[in-house]
């Protein structure tokens, strides 16, 4: 019967647990999604090609890229 009390009272506490734990997942899921930053480098790509953006601009975007790229590699090797 005490299980039981307990069980109900502490039920919402779970459920706030279970919630947390399924965003925390979902933001590390995208905040590892390498595919955004190759999408990010290939529109760059375009848009270069395109003369949208200059080749300095192209350069110094890309850098910021690939440096996301790496973080995210050396992030999903020590996980």
């Amino acid at each position: 019967m005490i299980f039981l009390l307990d069980d109900i009272l502490l039920s919402p506490l779970k459920g706030v647990g279970w919630l947390a734990d399924k965003l925390v997942g979902m933001a590390e899921a995208e905040l590892t999604d390498d595919s955004r930053v190759q999408e990010a480098l290939l529109e760059l790509q375009m848009r270069l090609e395109l003369e949208e953006i200059t080749e300095e601009e192209y350069l110094n975007r890309e850098t910021a890229l690939m440096e996301r790229l790496e973080e995210i590699r050396k992030y999903k090797e020590g996980a």
